[in-house]
């Protein structure tokens, strides 16, 4: 009886400290970056929005290079604050966007395409004077880096692709959705079943300091925009299922590095999956990501044993240390 009360008492607390979090809107308002964020003016689909990003110079001595980190799906340009300080000390310049429908980024109603978001990132490359650059990219970062690299190889100095979602067809084993049932399922979330779902990407445990990630997200569910916020979600849930780049592998023409941690089984609209034989068949990492390299010639595979979805957070040192090596 005592333990029930401990854990009722641990939950009430929990959930005082949820609602103690003030609500945060669209776009973030209120949620301070670890560098000071700037804006891109956009038109789109005869929309004004506007792309929030970072621009960090370098913090050692300048080596002239510069590296573009792509943010994952259930995440925000925020989340690479390590990163961008390995790199900024190494003397590369770092710009790291949100994308359309994502972080501080406006959330307008489109027609999310990769290419979209591919055209909106070279636009902004184009408009900081930058020619070329080291593309990294994680989770749907991961499809639009590889988008990017097809469509732009001039602009790619390098690609990297950190446990990219995308490296299999989701259509030929997650059940379709339209993007009403997908925004409807949006809708219902709340801290908790964001919190469920993020415990997903860490094989070893679900550490604290995630939260810090994970709370701006649970904040927005509470504030009247989070309508706008579900929408996009839903439009950018349907772009990723809509539009495989696991075919197209073999055009990148870039050097390439995989950094695939072996633990992750992330799976696109994996609540959907209800066979499980079939779902057994979905999101191996550890062969998605070996067939991966065979398709881009002359790739590099470095792969992280018992790591999850998110190496950069749960393995950094083991993250940097490829990533350096490999620029």
């Amino acid at each position: 009886m005592p333990r029930m009360l401990l854990l009722l008492a641990a939950l009430l607390l929990l959930l005082r400290a949820a609602e103690a979090q003030p609500a945060l809107n669209a776009t973030l308002d209120g949620y301070t970056y670890p560098y000071p964020v700037k804006y891109l003016p956009l038109r789109l689909e005869g929309q004004r929005v506007r792309m929030a990003y970072m621009d960090v110079p370098p913090a050692g001595r300048a080596n002239g290079r510069t590296v573009v980190l792509l943010h994952g799906k259930n995440f925000f340009g925020a989340y690479w604050r390590g990163t961008v300080q390995v790199l900024a000390k190494a003397g590369f310049r770092v710009v790291v966007p949100d994308q359309v429908g994502f972080g501080k980024s406006d959330k307008p109603a489109l027609h999310y395409s990769f290419h979209l978001l591919a055209r909106n990132t070279k636009h902004l490359l184009d408009t900081l004077g930058v020619s070329k650059a080291v593309v990294v990219g994680h989770s749907m970062g991961g499809m639009l880096a590889t988008r990017f690299a097809i469509e732009y190889p001039a602009a790619t100095e390098r690609l990297v692709l950190e446990n990219p979602i995308g490296l299999e067809n989701y259509r030929r084993g997650v059940p379709f959705q339209s993007v009403d049932q997908a925004e409807a399922t949006e809708l219902k979330s709340t801290e908790a079943s964001i919190r469920k779902y993020h415990a997903t990407y860490y094989p070893n445990g679900y550490p604290a300091a995630h939260d810090e990630w994970l709370l701006p997200l649970a904040a927005q569910t509470r504030h009247p925009d989070f309508p706008l916020v579900a929408r996009a979600n839903a439009l950018t849930y349907d772009m990723i299922y809509q539009q495989p780049v696991a075919y197209e592998f073999d055009c990148v023409r870039v050097p390439t590095l995989l950094i695939i941690g072996q633990a992750d089984r992330t799976v696109v609209g994996k609540a959907l999956v209800k066979d499980e034989k079939v779902l057994a068949t979905l999101g191996q990492y550890p062969a998605l990501g070996k067939r991966t390299a065979a398709q881009i010639n002359g790739s590099k595979l470095v792969e992280l044993p018992n790591v999850g979805h998110i190496p950069h957070l749960e393995a950094a040192e083991q993250f940097h240390k490829a990533l350096l090596a490999f620029l």
